[in-house]
């Protein structure tokens, strides 16, 4: 009998982890009862509070379900409004299995999307989007996205620039928080740095402890400026700049030009570790086109005065500075240019590479960037390998589908979208985190079949043609562990499966086998010898960095450790040992130097990605969208749950639901809105239900509507839950990185009588 197996008391408290962090789980029976905080997180989150709540949720997906239409007729017109039969489990497998095996030897296997983009678990083996990749990956392969909703954009530019996979850079390559509160003098965060974000982390963030660091920064007399549209972007105690969304690179121009104009620029930096330079400068100083990014140029875009302007690139250029850049600026039409362009600005400035200097990225985007870490290989569910080539990126889901067959422009490619005809989606939610959900549900139509695994019904739930329903991380064991944190967790099955759940490994075996290739996705192995298989390689990995991991069944007994890994004294950074020794570390880029100028970037030939950074209005700026909808609608990550994860319990609670909208008390007197009120929220893609919060931490003319809510029924006039994406563009950033640009939205609200 294993631990597993063993009979559950009447009442048990044991530690779990998740993606916002380490909690104590209280059980009784076969149901979640509570939650407590784990005793060593100094600063814990407060989504756990829902789990009990969420687990054994109504909105439970209780036994495998087909669409009614799809059954009966392969009826895709009624996805989102159309009842479910429900199947036994080995009936349900037979019809999901033959219809796969039907579309792959129909249209070949480059006719299946597995994207299966989201967070799921944070345990390593139950990875959902791992898993239906390696089922995939089993049968033929199938057509992958690149990159994230929340980088997509800046892991395609930023290797032209630094010459490094972003997300390496991100998570091995940035100063830590110690290096931050020992050298850095300025601060000058673009963005914010938000401890609402910091509170999760790709596999589980357990010290929470990013406010905690800003106490040390502002004891120590750091100077610390939060540029963005809202004043709680950063902890309490920070300058606030409330510039308009979107504008950022306006105002990282005006701070270049006053560099260069008084003679503050580093040119002997720039002359040694970068190229390109004198080609951008022409551009700077306005000697290329006539307009000179002077600080009364920038004024008008990003609503700072100039002599602030100024005054801020002054004190940038005598003070140790780092420049940071949250994930949010690149979520947004032309979203390369201001990251390209804080690069831009940090290199002038001639720190880049020195203790607390330079530029980072995504500071308090979650919370394990700004840790030191001795990292350790392991506890990975190998994906195995696609042998589809084909891939989109990974917001242009909606195009494709609609698309098949059309060429578009990506980072130096010209590819015609791929023609699928089934879908298979675990792990993620998509009509939470896409954009225009009214297009996209239109666009859902196309393919010939969806496949769902999934917890709850969702909206996309409600939108599959197969729906087979998953366990969640308290219904299974697993391993939690993270590059970017020192625990590590037995994540024990809490409670049995609810209704009839199985682990997507045991559902994607059960297809794999009617498909003749259960072999090679289960390699024999049950889902504890795959966890024992995963896990030998992590204690494999720490003995040969000298770091003492325990046996499997210790770790079981114990529940978790605190393993030896911090990183003391920090490692320079990849951009310290390239400023040592520019030539011994020379960048991974054409010219092995930081590229101001990209000659390859230049060669596409994009007008709105040229090769060096540029202002170049978003669109929706301009014409007679910004006269009828005149407020700038931003979409922040939700402050009570992962995107919409838990999403079912907390719309339960009282007048939680619509969501709220943050609106300047300016904006709201002429519209005869007030706190509390119930607003409506439109543009030409949509409407949305809201509740006013009437508050002057928000910047005049901008409002802001957290992400997280379930999409609501799309027949309706007016979504009724308050999710922005019903408001937002499905626009790529550019040709270049064609990333989610959900941020350049404009919107009128209105009271809703």
């Amino acid at each position: 009998m294993t631990a597993n197996d063993t009979p559950r008391a009447a009442r048990q408290t044991r530690v779990t982890t998740s993606h916002w962090g380490a909690f104590e789980v209280t059980t009784e029976g076969d149901r979640i009862t509570g939650t407590a905080p784990f005793a060593g997180d100094p600063e814990p989150s407060d989504i756990s509070q829902a789990v009990p709540a969420a687990v054994h949720h109504s909105s439970r997906v209780a036994r495998p379900s087909i669409r009614r239409g799809w059954l009966e007729r392969r009826d895709r017109s009624s996805r989102g409004h159309d009842e479910f039969v429900e199947l036994p489990w080995d009936e349900a497998l037979d019809i999901a299995a033959a219809e796969i095996d039907r579309i792959r030897k129909a249209h070949g296997n480059e006719a299946i999307f597995g994207g299966s983009y989201g967070w799921s678990s944070a345990g390593r083996f139950h990875h959902a989007q791992s898993q239906v990749h390696r089922f995939l990956n089993s049968i033929g392969g199938y057509v992958a996205s690149f990159g994230s909703y929340s980088t997509g954009c800046a892991q395609a530019i930023m290797p032209h620039v630094f010459g490094v996979p972003f997300l390496r850079y991100l998570y091995n390559s940035q100063d830590s928080w110690q290096t931050i509160a020992e050298n850095t003098e300025t601060l000058v965060m673009f963005g914010g740095i938000n401890r609402k974000n910091a509170q999760v982390s790709m596999g589980g963030i357990t010290r929470h402890d990013t406010q905690s660091w800003f106490e040390r920064f502002h004891d120590k007399g750091m100077r610390c400026v939060n540029i963005g549209p809202q004043r709680r972007d950063a902890p309490e105690g920070c300058e606030w700049l409330p510039v308009r969304p979107g504008s950022d690179t306006a105002l990282m121009l005006a701070l270049a030009f006053v560099l260069e104009q008084e003679g503050l620029t580093d040119h002997a930096f720039l002359a040694r570790y970068s190229v390109g330079f004198e080609r951008f400068r022409p551009y700077l100083m306005g000697e290329s086109d006539g307009l000179p990014k002077t600080p009364e140029w920038a004024s008008p875009i990003c609503g700072t005065d100039p002599e602030t302007i100024r005054a801020l690139a002054r004190r940038m250029a005598s003070t140790r500075t780092l420049i940071t850049v949250a994930w949010s600026l690149q979520r947004a039409e032309h979203g390369e240019q201001p990251y390209w362009m804080s690069a831009v600005l940090a290199a002038m400035l001639g720190q880049i590479g020195l203790p607390g200097g330079g530029v980072g990225y995504g500071y308090g985007a979650i919370g394990g960037i700004g840790k030191s870490m001795k990292s350790l290989r392991g506890v990975t569910f190998d994906q195995g390998q696609n042998p589809v080539g084909t891939f989109i990126p990974v917001a242009r889901i909606a195009d494709m589908l609609e698309n098949p067959g059309v060429p578009y422009d990506f980072n130096g490619r010209r590819e015609p979208y791929p023609d699928i005809r089934l879908v298979y989606w675990a792990g993620g939610n998509p009509f939470h985190h896409h954009q225009d959900l009214n297009h996209l549900h239109e666009a859902w139509k196309c393919p010939e079949t969806v496949i769902v695994n999934e917890p709850w019904w969702t909206a996309t739930a409600k939108r599959a043609d197969i729906v087979f329903p998953a366990t969640t991380s308290y219904e299974r064991e697993d391993i939690g562990r993270t590059d970017l944190d020192e625990f590590l967790f037995n994540m024990p099955a809490l409670i049995p499966p609810v209704g009839e759940a199985r682990d997507d490994y045991d559902i994607f075996a059960g297809l794999a086998e009617r498909m003749d290739a259960g072999a090679r996705f289960t390699e024999g192995r049950s889902s504890e010898e795959w966890l024992r298989h995963l896990y030998e390689g992590y204690r494999a990995s720490g003995a040969e960095a000298g770091i003492e991991v325990p046996e499997f069944d210790d770790l079981r007994a114990r529940n978790w450790v605190k393993l030896p890994i911090v990183q003391e004294p920090p490692l320079p950074s990849f951009l310290a040992r390239f400023r040592a020794d520019p030539e011994g570390h020379a960048l991974n880029t054409p010219s092995g130097k930081i590229e101001v100028f990209s000659e390859t970037v230049d060669s596409f030939g994009y007008a709105d990605c040229p090769g060096h950074p540029v202002w170049l209005p978003p669109t929706e700026w301009l014409g007679t969208a910004s006269a009828q909808t005149p407020l700038h609608l931003v979409s922040p990550q939700p402050g009570d749950k992962l995107h919409s994860q838990l999403e079912a319990a907390l719309a339960d609670q009282p007048d939680a639901r619509p969501e709220r909208v943050l609106i300047h008390p300016e904006d709201a007197r002429p519209r005869g809105i007030a706190s509390g009120d119930l607003v409506m929220l439109r543009n030409a893609r949509g409407a949305v239900r809201a509740r006013a919060v009437v508050s002057d931490d928000i910047r005049l003319g901008v409002v802001a509507l957290p992400t997280g809510a379930w999409y609501g029924d799309a027949s309706e006039n007016i979504d009724p839950h308050g999710n922005p994406n019903v408001l937002t563009r499905d626009k790529g950033t550019s040709s270049l990185g064609q990333g989610c640009s959900a941020h350049t939205t404009l919107v009128e609200v209105a009271p809703l009588g």
